[in-house]
């Protein structure tokens, strides 16, 4: 089974939360995508290097000896007294020291080429070849006559001039290949920062591009206005703050707010990543920290945006000597004193964004530097349906579409999300070969994002079909037996490529920002109902609910550990909890002996709560068999049509 923001599927894995967001799309004005290098470039430059000096090894063994030596042919002592009787030879040459003849005599094509032969004890060969004579009649030539080794000019550039240059060229495309990989262009760019800048035509985004943030929009306003009028500031003696750090969630948006204030305050925009900084040389990312404030010294009044800036900002905890990271600490402490030297009545405004803004050093939050800490929180009803209504603007809708009823189906999605749920609206209503996305597309692309596609393939037996349907309805009649549940918008039992056999969609009608205790013990009840429906008419239970048990232990134990709503431990913490914007883990803070009663107040809180349900459905068994065989009919129900069976007599 699987719940998920008031919503309760059937299910034989756990599912996650929401699809990840699209990928981002194109700036206007054509943005360069930063390519990524070699997974380990330190071993992949050995390699060429390794390479490189084998091929030059080779080329002083193989090619430059014979390049400094004419081509000679071997011939026995025979073949050569042969071709001196016929006339053939043309000149001569005896070395005592090697042993050998070389003479010269013409091919069949009429080129002249050089023949080696044995020394042998002839004493009659030097009267022979005084008596000789060559192919034209003339006498030959014997001693000193065939040059067998280079000039001096081509020995000196051979065996020195060639493979230096060689060996230069091969460093020069060496070091090309590696500055590409890693974004540069030779080697003068490496202390280059290689930020992303962006003028004003290129961002292409105002605050009318950003919608459900309108707290961090009035936030970035009064930096829009100091760099609009500096002046204004500046007369009375007061300077902006030099930093604002973007934290939230990923996915709301704090990179398209940094752009827009570029975008609305007509200044140049440095973008760049917190890993970029870092890279295999060590003091490069110091040396791109001061890299990027000179440009920003040059340019200003302008804006830099640091992206992912804990990358490194992490807290300095003094390990970089036993396995800790020496060169990002580098680049923080050069990060910490570009600031402190940077003027702010120039107008250069410092952004960074960050989902963990617990791990940053306290050094970089001290006034003077971040200043302010902008929250860019998940958006609320009001801001989602603001959001649908942006990204609907690039996609043509139906003008009955109600973005406030996908607005409250959808509590705790991000900007991307909902970014995605438009776009997937948008492909369901093209594969119905329609160019209008309607009210149907949009609810089945909120469904598809949650529980993933249907299969239309997966086929279940009437067995299995039988025990989601009551499964399901279980969920629906216990929530809406519950004063305090959200009403019952969807019931299905059609198969979806996350895994969910079916599930139950609860819209809430409002939305709401405190849960009392009895809201949360009636939605463990909630969770809880699906496997009291399958004990109550099988005898027995399946597997199908581990999804409903972790998400019942889970509230359970927030009630108790962090939430106060235990009698036993009253407003005791009893946990901490690690990266609330991401992972959300939490770790107990207490002794062994505390954390086994928990466990029993966990226990008793769930117990208590899947007894509730068993007997709302024992109460309600006849509308339970009804449903359950109106849902096996029909494979998926409305809330009011639920609604209307439950209520009839």
């Amino acid at each position: 089974y699987f719940f998920h923001i008031g919503r309760i599927c059937y299910k034989n894995e756990q599912v996650g939360g929401f699809a990840p967001p699209c990928a981002a799309k194109n700036q206007k004005g054509g943005c360069v995508m930063k390519k990524e290098g070699p997974k380990n470039p330190k071993k992949a430059i050995i390699y060429y290097y390794i390479i490189a000096l084998v091929v030059l090894l080779l080329l002083n063994a193989l090619v430059f000896p014979r390049m400094m030596q004419r081509q000679v042919s071997e011939v026995t002592y025979n073949q050569f007294i042969a071709d001196l009787d016929a006339g053939k030879v043309s000149a001569v040459e005896e070395n005592e020291s090697e042993g050998t003849i070389t003479y010269m005599m013409k091919d069949e094509n009429g080129r002249e080429r050089l023949y080696r032969t044995a020394l042998i004890n002839d004493p009659g060969r030097v009267d022979r070849l005084l008596q000789a004579s060559g192919p034209d009649g003339a006498a030959v030539q014997f001693g000193g006559v065939i040059p067998t080794q280079a000039s001096p000019l081509m020995n000196l550039l051979v065996t020195v001039v060639f493979p230096v240059l060689l060996f230069v060229l091969v460093g020069q495309l060496l070091m090309r290949f590696m500055m590409k990989k890693m974004g540069g262009g030779n080697a003068m760019t490496f202390g280059k920062s290689n930020a992303k800048v962006y003028v004003e035509a290129q961002t292409g985004k105002t605050f009318a591009d950003v919608a459900g943030q309108d707290e961090a929009k009035e936030a970035l306003a009064e930096i829009v206005d100091f760099l609009h009028n500096p002046s204004k500031y500046n007369s009375i003696g007061a300077t902006l703050p030099k930093g604002a750090l973007l934290v939230g969630p990923p996915g709301t948006g704090k990179t398209l707010l940094a752009k827009a204030v570029a975008g609305e305050a007509h200044v140049p925009f440095f973008s760049i990543s917190g890993s970029e900084f870092v890279e295999m040389f060590v003091g490069m990312g110091a040396a791109r920290v001061r890299d990027l404030f000179k440009q920003a010294a040059d340019k200003a009044p302008c804006i830099v945006f640091i992206d992912e800036i804990d990358t490194i900002g992490k807290s300095r905890d003094g390990a970089a000597g036993m396995g800790g990271n020496d060169e990002r600490e580098q680049t923080l402490n050069q990060l910490l004193t570009e600031m402190d030297g940077f003027d702010g009545s120039k107008g250069v405004i410092i952004l960074a964004a960050t989902n963990r803004p617990e791990t940053l050093d306290k050094a970089l939050l001290r006034p003077g530097r971040f200043d302010r800490r902008i929250p860019v929180e998940l958006p609320d009803l009001e801001g989602r349906a603001a959001i649908l209504k942006v990204h609907a603007k690039k996609v043509m809708m139906d003008e009955n579409v109600d973005f406030m009823a996908i607005a409250r189906a959808t509590s705790g999605a991000s900007g991307a999300e909902l970014a995605n749920m438009i776009n997937e609206a948008a492909l369901l209503a093209v594969k119905q070969n329609r160019r209008i996305v309607r009210q149907e597309d949009l609810m089945e692309a909120v469904e598809t994002v949650i529980a993933g596609y249907q299969r239309k393939n997966k086929v279940l037996s009437q067995r299995e079909k039988r025990i989601v349907a009551y499964h399901e309805i279980g969920h629906a009649l216990v929530a809406a037996r519950q004063s305090d549940s959200a009403p019952v918008t969807k019931i299905t039992i059609v198969p979806r490529t996350s895994g969910a056999l079916g599930y139950t969609l609860q819209v809430p009608e409002e939305e709401t920002n405190l849960l009392s205790r009895e809201e949360a013990f009636n939605k463990i009840a909630t969770f809880t109902g699906g496997r009291a429906a399958e004990e109550l008419i099988f005898g027995s239970y399946t597997s199908g609910a581990s999804n409903d048990i972790e998400q019942a232990t889970r509230l359970a134990r927030s009630m108790v550990t962090r939430l106060g709503m235990s009698a036993e431990f009253d407003m005791m913490a009893l946990e901490t909890v690690s990266g609330p914007y991401l992972s959300g883990d939490a770790a107990l803070a207490c002794s062994e002996g505390t954390a086994e009663k928990i466990d029993r107040e966990v226990l008793a809180i769930i117990r208590s709560a899947h007894e509730k349900a068993a007997g709302i459905l024992a109460e309600n068994k006849e509308k339970l068999h009804e449903l359950a065989n109106f849902l096996m009919e029909r494979e998926t129900i409305t809330g009011e049509e639920f609604m209307e069976i439950l209520h009839r007599e």
